[in-house]
């Protein structure tokens, strides 16, 4: 019986890294799109979040009936119990990059982020694209070394978010209604990726040493 269950557990440290792979390439692909206007490339980081969201639903089913049949407890209901958690978030990691493609989409054959802002979101895109492959090695490896460098990442992130606005509110900003609306989204969403970075980072911190504080999740709208 034990077997059985250690399998299923397996299963789904599988699924996760599996979504977590999905993410890395959603926001690796829409980061791209959105440099390069590419609308072929949006279309497909859109059409595969379907994918993440299946995944989603699959590890809950999982989850749930290991709750219901195993009866777990301390370690294996701590595990499962942050499984849940971890692919909820990993869930919404992917739709924030399919935010980002949807605003590249909508913006073809023009680009979304003005010129004056390029090097600020080129920036963004490299350090979202760290924390996501952090995350996958992260949940690979559960080297915690990985989940400090997460929270820097997040760091660098929030930082940027913040350069975007004060250009924004600078006097030499020149950018219409549009762009601007979609430069405060497009910021945002890398800002909010970040933060459910760091939740999936404190929850492997959490399973590592069961310190409930570090498992403690941010307060993340959206």
């Amino acid at each position: 019986m034990r077997e059985i269950f250690d399998a299923e557990l397996k299963a789904l440290g599988d699924d996760l890294q599996a979504m977590a792979h999905r993410v890395q390439h959603a926001i690796e692909a829409a980061g791209q799109a959105l440099a390069t206007a590419d609308l072929a490339l949006a279309e497909r980081v859109i059409a595969d979040d379907l994918a993440i969201d299946q995944l989603n639903r699959q590890l809950d089913e999982q989850c749930i009936h290991m709750l219901a049949q195993q009866q777990p407890v301390a370690t294996d209901l701590r595990v499962i119990v942050s499984a849940l958690r971890m692919s909820a978030t990993l869930e919404r990691m992917g739709d924030l990059a399919r935010h980002i493609a949807e605003i590249a989409r909508g913006r073809y054959p023009r680009q979304a982020v003005p010129q004056s802002l390029t090097g600020t979101f080129t920036e963004m895109d490299a350090a979202a694209r760290r924390l996501a492959q952090r995350i996958v090695t992260l949940l690979e490896s559960r080297d915690l070394a990985l989940a400090e460098q997460i929270e820097t990442d997040d760091d660098r992130l929030d930082d940027l978010h913040a350069d975007s606005f004060t250009a924004m509110l600078g006097g030499g900003w020149t950018a219409g209604p549009q762009q601007t609306v979609d430069v405060t989204l497009l910021a945002r969403f890398y800002e909010r990726f970040g933060d459910h970075g760091v939740s999936i980072a404190r929850r492997i911190v959490y399973l590592v040493t069961g310190d409930l504080s570090a498992g403690e999740p941010l307060h993340i709208q959206g």
